[in-house]
């Protein structure tokens, strides 16, 4: 991009080709329009909606899913349509709420769009006219005042008092002042590019001739939405976990039914036969429900985050946030309070800090609008900090005002850095009150150089804390003189002293970056002010520590991509930074493994919001443009809130491993069972395919989602971030499902076993076998719901009926089970008869070894771990051995 900043106005006139005093003819603005094209942002093709629902069907899990749909039906000859159906809206569901979400970055994109003024003031042929803003080219003249949107880039001709909200762009939090200054370095940082105004900002104050540099998508604002549409939306670590699942659960079906085909054909058995033995298992095998499951366990931790203050647009995202191993945040309004507060007041004089008060609400535009115990003052955020000030220790600007009527002033001006205004005393003659920047006003007042020292002393130091200082300062005049000008009211003053400004840190923010590090994730400041303050306010929080540094964007145009990554977990703050900037800082520690959360609020935030794994915008502060970059957003713009976001989505994705590990543990054991009875030649099947189905739907779901509502253990917040290139299915995971697998399948062929051989008449031995099987896997399946409430906490610890979610699923579940088993009209659909006490007392044995096992193996693990923690210099992550609390 031309560095219009950088060169002086004839030279960007000339090489504009333009007239500063007729600007351009209607006929040379057309060639122009035709030649860059409309003053607008590019939008981004989409597919049309057909092709977008067919694109989800590309999916691991989905394709398994309507696989299973198919063999449920092939199993059933057609007649049990329903599970078939159920499927399939899963399906349609999902790829509806998928679509849905990729809508976001086309309403970003509408929103930059809407930020542009409608209208513009421009000269054509030396006449002011109002065009709109799309009609803009470079060249055209434009006259900018108060409260206007800029609609262009522009370079300032000529300014008086204009000051411009680039919050949005830069990240300030106060206006910046602009003036149509000279040549600046080409280095020079956005924020700081004092001579220019920046397409979408708002002027605050003054006004201003402009000569247009850049429309449409060559504006800054521009470069922005093109880095939003070449941005690329990530998968989430839930999404890699769950495509994961589908190729493992795919791949082992295949083998187990191909094994087991095989094995039937070797032992003579009928084709047909073995054909639909292997798909009864495929159904058995493949957990239908499990998206369904995940998806409502994400929307229940969505409801309970929207209690706390978070609002997630992305149902993945909340389990994206249990990984996070950085959190990037604003400074201003996450971190602060984003409110201008008077922190310290110093006067050469004892007696004077009234006056010095009184100078400051009087010298200001600010009002006062709210009196009492908690004042409130709108306009500059300086400026109303001045006049809160004064109202708390009872001097309200109103009542100065009528003591004291402002007759004239001079405003401030960047060149001068100072503001005077000129009152009327009670016996007729004036005070001339001024405020500014304190290195200048001294020099303009009248003091002898050793109280000059000591005021330039104070000054330093308070600049050191970060403080934004301003002096203050008066003159008596008997009259007013005929010439108002800096020479004739600002010499010779009396100076009154500093007042030190700064925007307070949030008291709550310091526990959650304690909170931060306990858990082993790194809060990093990324702000556009500047790198004092910036340290400042990292330091007071516990950000900054001992030995981490601080860089700005202009350290990291001289850093190439591979020192940053290699450099950047020593960097705690980064200040003045660009849009890009933030991008390159996301993208390093992404490449250093970590899961990164970017807080923001401005449109400079929107690309790097995107290109984080989790982006939370500002609900109260944000732009539009940042809300509908992010993923989340957080409604009271608190730092604290994303700390107890993490904590729910470690939480929620703790309960989503307990759904997969229950529902994986119990399938293991459906498999066992058909797959042993098949290779040990069973001249019957243990269970049949309508027994299978019923199973499948009275353990799959009501349990399932129980484990999904369990409350968030203590002590969540003690572990390190899981690592998100980790595999589900670890080692340590991989046993527990194989061997809880093994135990289910292992006591349901026990149960058929007896059934078969000990306990029935001969007559009626493979009936009564089936029916205990099939009562032993059911009732087995409803019990260890129970034991994967918790990985390693005692289920009397955590409370058996801590869950009334689990205790619900459970009694629901055994009343099905139990009409199958005991009314007369279903024993006949599912095949099932009259069991004795004996073998009732049998099963119920059996279903409830399930629980003292994995009790037992609790135990025996926490036992372990205590004797390692006892061995000197052991290390070991923090034991689960609290009760769960409610979130």
């Amino acid at each position: 991009m031309n560095a219009w900043y950088a060169k002086s106005v004839k030279q960007v006139l000339g090489e504009l080709e333009t007239d500063r005093e007729r600007g351009l003819s209607p006929a040379e603005a057309g060639r122009r329009l035709e030649r860059w094209g409309p003053n607008e942002l590019a939008r981004q093709r989409r597919a049309g909606l057909l092709r977008r629902f067919l694109g989800q069907m590309k999916d691991p899990m989905i394709l398994v899913l309507l696989a299973a749909a198919g063999l449920s039906l092939w199993a059933t000859g057609g007649e049990d349509w329903l599970d078939a159906a159920i499927i399939l809206v899963i399906v349609a569901v999902n790829a509806c709420i998928s679509i849905s979400q990729e809508d976001n970055a086309e309403k970003a994109l509408e929103a930059l769009r809407q930020m542009s003024a409608p209208l513009a003031k421009v000269l054509r042929d030396g006449k002011e006219i109002r065009l709109e803003t799309a009609a803009l080219v470079p060249g055209d003249i434009i006259r900018l005042e108060a409260g206007d949107l800029v609609p262009a880039d522009a370079r300032i001709l000529t300014a008086a008092g204009l000051r411009c909200d680039e919050s949005a762009m830069t990240g300030e939090p106060v206006p910046a002042a602009k003036a149509p200054v000279g040549e600046l370095p080409e280095d020079t940082p956005l924020a700081d590019r004092r001579n220019m105004v920046l397409s979408g900002t708002v002027v605050t104050g003054g006004r201003a001739l402009c000569v247009i540099t850049a429309t449409g998508m060559d504006t800054e604002m521009g470069r922005i939405a093109g880095m939003l549409l070449g941005e690329e939306d990530s998968q989430t670590p839930l999404q890699k976990k769950m495509a994961e699942i589908s190729k493992t659960l795919s791949f082992v079906c295949l083998c187990v039914c191909a094994v087991m085909f095989g094995a039937g054909l070797l032992q003579g058995k009928a084709l047909l036969g073995m054909f639909m033995t292997a798909v009864s298992l495929a159904v058995a095998a493949i957990p239908e429900g499990l998206p369904a499951i995940v998806t409502i366990v994400l929307a229940l931790g969505v409801q309970r985050m929207v209690r706390r203050g978070a609002i997630v647009k992305r149902l993945p995202a909340v389990e994206t946030l249990g990984c996070a191993g950085v959190i990037c945040s604003d400074k201003t309004g996450t971190l602060t309070q984003n409110r201008m507060t008077v922190v310290d007041v110093w006067t050469p004089r004892t007696g004077e800090r009234a006056l010095a008060l009184t100078i400051g609400a009087l010298c200001s535009d600010a009002a006062l609008i709210r009196a009492g115990r908690e004042p409130a003052a709108g306009g500059d955020p300086t400026e109303a900090a001045l006049v809160v000030a004064a109202a708390r220790e009872g001097l309200e600007k109103g009542t100065l005002e009528e003591q004291w009527p402002r007759r004239a002033e001079l405003p401030f001006d960047s060149e001068r850095k100072l503001m005077s205004t000129v009152h009327q005393k009670a016996d007729g003659s004036f005070r001339v009150l001024v405020k500014g920047a304190p290195d200048v006003l001294l020099g303009r007042c009248r003091m002898d150089e050793g109280a000059r020292r000591r005021a330039l002393s104070r000054n330093e130091a308070m600049a050191l804390r970060a403080l934004r200082v301003l002096g203050v300062a008066y003159k008596d005049l008997a009259f007013l003189p005929r010439t108002l000008d800096s020479a004739t009211l600002e010499q010779g003053l009396t100076f009154t002293g500093l007042i030190g400004m700064m925007d307070p840190p949030r008291p709550e923010v310091r526990r959650a970056v304690e909170q931060c590090y306990a858990a082993g994730i790194r809060p990093v400041m990324i702000t556009g002010d500047h790198k004092l303050t910036a340290v400042a306010v990292a330091k007071e929080l516990g950000i900054c520590r001992k030995g981490d540094l601080a860089v700005t964007g202009e350290d990291l145009d001289f850093m190439p991509q591979g020192l940053l990554e290699q450099e950047v977990e020593r960097f705690a703050v980064y200040a003045r930074v660009s849009p890009e900037h933030k991008m390159r800082i996301v993208r390093a520690w992404q490449a250093r493994g970590k899961v990164v959360a970017m807080t923001g609020d401005g449109v400079n935030d929107a690309p790097a919001l995107k290109a984080a794994d989790i982006g939370c915008a500002m609900g109260v502060a944000g732009t539009d443009v940042a809300k509908g970059a992010a993923d989340m957003i957080l409604t009271d713009d608190n730092f604290a809130t994303i700390v107890s976001a993490v904590e729910q989505g470690r939480g929620i994705y703790a309960n989503i491993k307990k759904a997969i590990h229950y529902l994986l543990s119990c399938n293991i054991g459906e498999i066992l069972t058909i797959f042993l009875a098949t290779v040990l030649d069973f001249h019957q099947m243990p269970l049949v395919p309508v027994q299978l189905l019923w199973l499948n739907l009275v353990t799959d779901s009501l349990p399932a989602l129980a484990l999904g509502v369990e409350p968030v253990e203590e002590g969540v917040m003690e572990q390190a971030p899981r690592d998100a290139r980790a595999s589900l299915f670890s080692r340590a995971f991989s046993l527990r499902l194989a061997w809880q697998g093994a135990m289910v399948g292992l006591l349901t062929l026990t149960a058929y076993f007896l059934g078969e051989y000990v306990l029935s008449d001969p007559g009626e031995a493979h009936a009564a076998a089936n029916t205990m099987a099939f009562a032993t896997l059911t009732l087995c399946q409803l019990f260890h719901a129970f034991d994967v409430r918790s990985e390693r906490a005692s289920l009397l610890h955590i409370g058996v009926f801590s869950n009334a979610a689990m205790n619900r699923a459970f009694l629901i579940g055994l009343v099905m089970q139990l009409s199958v088993l005991c009314v007369p009209p279903l024993q006949a659909v599912f095949n099932t008869v009259p069991m004795s006490p004996v073998e009732w007392a049998v099963v119920l044995c059996l279903a409830v070894t399930p629980v003292v096992v994995c009790e037992a193996a609790k135990a025996a693990g926490r036992a372990g771990a205590r004797r390692v923690r006892r061995v000197p210099g052991a290390r070991r992550a923090p034991l689960y051995t609290g009760a769960s609390k409610g979130r």
